[in-house]
């Protein structure tokens, strides 16, 4: 038992991930930004009790202050925190002129600052939990340097280094991992060129693309069964860095 705040709930990875929690016996607010609708029936179909959906927008600091409020009235402490809000947009990485400083700018302060804020946020909180754990959702662009943009791969590279930061400092109250998948069909993946991700696929150890579920039972396994490791990167993708023969 215990409670669980998933931002990017509503996404595809971030509702397999509640539901998995919720299915281990954890209580959760599933954190969503512009899709109320579809958080609200992720809520409903969630086992057991108790779960919110709620608004989290983790570059607002009032979101994140609302949050960390709600929690300590209800729990007054917080055992896991996933975040898995990220954003990205499709640009071929030899094309320099489309990516932006803006989207740049965008893709970074959501899939670096958003986590960093929401942890800061909800530090105390974890703290006071018995065994408190953070995960990062990653991606395998970050080993690679293969992904939707450049700057997407650099941005997860940077949540790695950052998990690796906070869980030194945050030791030995806290433990801080990333999760790493593959591509995931379903997420934005699915903006890619079919070509992509059968490029991918193929170039698969394991022959096929990560699932949500797959990377919800990391997700679960990294807080359920593995409390002697933070600071770790957990790949899910079917051994993609390795190649094929």
């Amino acid at each position: 038992m215990g409670t669980a705040v998933v931002t990017g709930a509503s996404g595809g990875i971030g509702s397999a991930v509640a539901g998995r929690l919720a299915s281990d016996g954890m209580t959760v607010v599933a954190g969503y930004h512009s899709a109320p609708e579809r958080a609200e029936s992720l809520v409903a179909g969630l086992v057991g009790d108790g779960h919110r959906a709620m608004r989290i927008s983790v570059l607002e600091p009032d979101s994140l202050e609302a949050l960390a409020d709600y929690v300590s009235s209800r729990w007054g402490c917080l055992d896991v925190l996933v975040n898995c809000a990220g954003v990205t947009e499709p640009v071929p990485h030899d094309d320099l002129d489309t990516l932006t400083d803006d989207l740049i700018d965008r893709i970074f302060a959501t899939n670096w600052r958003g986590p960093f804020a929401t942890i800061r946020a909800l530090r105390s909180l974890l703290e006071g939990a018995d065994r408190p754990v953070v995960v990062n959702i990653s991606s395998v662009s970050a080993v690679t340097g293969q992904g939707s943009n450049v700057a997407y791969c650099a941005s997860k590279a940077a949540l790695d280094s950052m998990t690796r930061s906070l869980a030194r400092v945050l030791a030995p109250r806290v433990r801080v991992v990333s999760v790493s998948p593959g591509w995931v069909p379903g997420e934005y993946a699915d903006r890619m060129p079919a070509a992509v991700l059968e490029s991918q696929r193929d170039e698969t150890p394991l022959a096929r693309l990560a699932t949500p579920d797959d990377v919800a039972a990391a997700v679960s396994a990294a807080v359920n069964h593995l409390p002697f490791t933070t600071g770790s990167v957990i790949a899910v993708d079917g051994g993609r860095p390795l190649g094929t023969v």
